[in-house]
């Protein structure tokens, strides 16, 4: 680590904040696709259905590092003008992961009971009402967890834009690297801001579905350990 010097450190601490903000924007991004296109796919109509299932089949199967070149190298051949690779980068990453994460709220949303359509239905609710009082409210707490790992997959697929020289973390320490030759050091520090970030996502998405649960009278499950021990004095003190 010694050889890292103070420049050096500036320097993959501006990666981290590049990062973050990759990060955010991207994830901001997939989270408005996730919505719309799994809420379409659950559509009555099938022609919104069979176009929300075209974009979640195409930008699965694509390569996300791939769709950053076509649209920062390809798209400006048809277009005219072209996007800086930040913003590249961030367009990319959130169609891709909003594709992913549409099956996440189209499972949510199937998952609901169909009583709980009925009695949107008794009340006389339209289906934009159902679905924002009465689906919505009970597949959002549901979803939270699956857009959690998506989220950290999101935040380490940041690293794939330091390809197209934009100075995260990545591209910073192939920068430290070159300068100090030193691997091992370098590698292990990234590695440990890369989890040190996980751990912060992971955490605040804790916090969210804590109180996503309580907004709708849910617990989340007691440790299995605490259980056992106090079925044992139970146990216990009626023999």
């Amino acid at each position: 680590m010694s050889e890292i010097s103070p420049g050096l450190w500036e320097l993959l601490l501006k990666g981290v904040w590049i990062t973050v903000q990759l990060t955010v924007y991207s994830a901001l991004l997939a989270a408005a696709v996730a919505f719309v296109i799994g809420l379409a796919r659950a559509h009555r109509l099938w022609i919104v259905r069979f176009l929300a299932g075209t974009y979640f089949e195409v930008f699965r199967g694509t390569s996300a590092l791939i769709l950053m070149f076509w649209i920062f190298f390809v798209l400006p051949l048809g277009f005219g003008w072209q996007l800086v690779p930040m913003w590249a980068a961030v367009l990319s990453l959130g169609l891709t992961y909003g594709a992913y994460g549409s099956e996440v709220v189209r499972g949510a949303v199937a998952a609901v009971a169909q009583g709980q359509r009925e009695a949107g239905i008794a009340l006389s609710f339209t289906p934009a009402q159902q679905l924002r009082k009465v689906v919505l409210p009970q597949a959002w707490p549901e979803m939270i967890p699956p857009f959690n790992n998506l989220l950290v997959e999101l935040l380490k697929g940041t690293a794939l834009v330091s390809i197209m020289g934009v100075a995260d973390i990545a591209f910073g320490a192939s920068l430290v690297r070159n300068a100090t030759g030193q691997s091992a050091p370098v590698y292990t520090v990234i590695l440990l801001m890369y989890f040190v970030l996980a751990f912060v996502l992971t955490r605040g998405m804790r916090v969210l579905e804590r109180r996503a649960k309580a907004g709708i009278g849910q617990k989340q499950p007691a440790r299995a350990f605490p259980l056992r021990r106090r079925e044992r004095v139970a146990v216990g003190g009626e023999s």
